[in-house]
C-alpha cells in the first residue's frame, strides 16, 4: 500500500507543485486546507481573504485527482499564535508569528489533524530540505537544511521544529527554485501558476499593525526623543580579556533616558513600534531617514536616531536564556562552558553572519565578527553550519 500524505494545500503555487511531486513519486496524496483566521480588522487583503485560497485550493486538488478535505483552526491559531503576538508587542518586543506557525499549528495542530487522515507524513511548501543519517544506536537524526533556491530559503521560518516533528515532515520542493516552480505549475495547468506570493502575518495576510494591534493594545500618546550619533552611550567600553566577560558586556542593550537627546514629536504607542523601523514616525526636518533605536514600554518613549549608520542601530552581540535554546539537531548541541563557531541570521533572508556562540549556564551569548544592524528583543536567532540550520533561540 502507498505512503500517505497529507498536503497543507494553501491555495498558491509552492503548495499546489508539492502536492503534483508527491503524486509523481507514487505517494497517496491528500490535501487538506486550514483555516486559521476570520476577523478581518486591520488587514488590506479584503474581507474574506481565505475564501480565494480554498477556491484556488479545490480547482487544484481537482485538477490532480485528490481528495481535498478543510479544517478549522481559527481558535487554536488566535491562541497559540495572535495571543503571543499581542503579549509579545505589549511587552515592547518583536515576535515573529510566521516561526510560532509552523511550530505550533502546521507542525503540531494541523500535524495532528492530518494523521486523522491517516497521514505517514505531512507536506508543505517550504523552500527547505530534509535528510537523516542513522546513528550509531540505531536511532534515525533528522537534518533541516536550507532550500536551493538561496532567494527563496525558508529554513529560519522552521527554525523551533523539533526531531518529532521533522520526522513526519516532507519539503517536496525546497531543491526547486522559484522560477522552476512556477514552470511546473504552468506546465500541469495548475490554476496558482501565476499566483503572487502571499505576503504579511502567516494566515492573517498583509496587514496595517498599529491598527491590528489595536484589536487589544490602547493607543496611548507618548514622545519621540531623538538621540545624536556622539551620545556617551554609544562609547566602547573597556573590553574584558576573558572571551565569555565580553560578550556578556558586548550582549547588553544600550541604555537611554529621555535626558540623552531631545524631543522631536509625539506617537500613539511605542509598542506599535520595533528596533529598525523608519515608517510611521513622522519625523521630518532631517536630511536621512529616521529609525527607531529602542522602545521604552514604562514611559512609553520612542528612541530615535537619524541615518542609516546611527551607532544606535547597531550592536556585537545578543542573549538568548536558557529556557528559550532550542536545538533542531541535538547533536549538534553546544554543552555548557563551550564555544564554537557558527553562521547566524536574525531575520528572514538576512545573509548568514559570522559569529561565536558561547553557552553559559544562564543562556546562549552570539557575538558577530561584524556589528548588526536592528537586533530586538523578541526576534528568533538560528545557527548554521555550512547549510543545516541546528538550533535558535528567541533574543532577550
Amino acid at each position: 500500500m502507498n505512503q500517505r500524505v497529507v498536503v497543507g494545500l494553501s491555495g498558491g503555487v509552492d503548495s499546489s507543485v508539492a502536492a503534483w511531486l508527491l503524486k509523481e513519486q507514487g505517494y497517496d496524496v491528500v490535501g487538506l486546507f486550514m483555516i486559521n483566521w476570520h476577523d478581518t480588522q486591520g488587514t488590506l487583503s479584503g474581507n474574506c481573504p481565505w475564501e480565494e485560497d480554498v477556491l484556488l485550493a479545490r480547482i487544484v486538488a481537482h485538477r490532480l485527482g485528490i481528495p481535498l478535505h478543510t479544517v478549522d483552526l481559527s481558535e487554536e491559531y488566535r491562541k497559540r499564535v495572535v495571543d503571543y503576538m499581542f503579549k509579545e508587542y505589549a511587552q515592547g518586543r518583536t515576535p515573529n508569528p510566521d516561526v510560532l506557525c509552523n511550530r505550533e499549528i502546521k507542525f503540531d495542530v494541523f500535524m495532528r489533524e492530518a494523521m486523522k487522515l491517516g497521514a505517514d507524513y505531512v507536506a508543505t511548501g517550504h523552500y527547505c530540505r530534509k535528510t537523516v543519517t542513522r546513528l550509531p544506536d540505531g536511532r534515525e537524526l533528522y537534518h533541516l537544511l536550507a532550500g536551493s533556491d538561496t532567494n527563496k530559503d525558508q529554513s529560519y521560518f522552521l527554525c523551533q521544529l523539533s526531531q518529532q516533528q521533522l520526522a513526519k515532515a516532507l519539503f517536496p520542493i525546497g531543491h526547486l527554485d522559484k522560477p522552476e516552480v512556477r514552470r511546473i505549475a504552468s506546465a500541469q495547468g495548475l490554476a496558482t501558476a501565476t499566483r503572487k506570493d502571499s505576503q504579511g502575518i502567516c494566515f492573517v495576510g498583509k496587514v496595517n499593525l498599529p491598527l491590528f494591534l489595536q484589536q487589544q493594545l490602547a493607543p496611548k500618546q507618548g514622545q519621540i526623543v531623538e538621540v545624536a550619533p556622539d551620545y556617551t552611550g554609544f562609547a566602547a567600553p573597556k573590553l574584558p580579556e576573558d572571551p565569555v566577560e565580553r560578550a556578556r558586556l558586548l550582549a547588553v542593550p544600550y541604555v537611554y533616558t529621555p535626558t540623552c537627546g531631545k524631543v522631536i514629536g509625539t506617537h500613539n504607542g511605542a509598542q506599535f513600534f520595533t528596533i529598525g523601523q523608519r515608517k510611521g514616525l513622522h519625523a521630518g526636518g532631517h536630511v536621512e531617514p529616521v529609525f527607531v533605536l529602542a522602545t521604552d514600554i514604562s514611559t512609553n518613549t520612542l528612541y530615535v536616531g537619524e541615518g542609516y549608520r546611527h551607532p544606535g542601530l547597531f550592536r556585537r552581540a545578543l542573549f538568548v536564556p536558557e529556557a528559550d535554546l532550542h536545538w533542531v539537531n541535538g547533536q549538534a548541541m553546544l554543552p555548557v562552558a563551550a564555544s564554537g563557531r557558527f553562521q547566524v541570521r536574525i531575520r528572514y533572508r538576512q545573509p548568514l553572519q559570522e559569529a561565536v556562540l558561547y553557552h553559559e549556564p544562564e543562556g546562549m551569548y552570539v557575538v558577530f565578527d561584524r556589528p548588526q544592524r536592528g537586533i530586538a528583543p523578541g526576534q528568533f536567532a538560528a545557527w548554521y553550519t555550512g547549510d543545516e540550520l541546528l538550533g535558535s533561540g528567541v533574543i532577550a
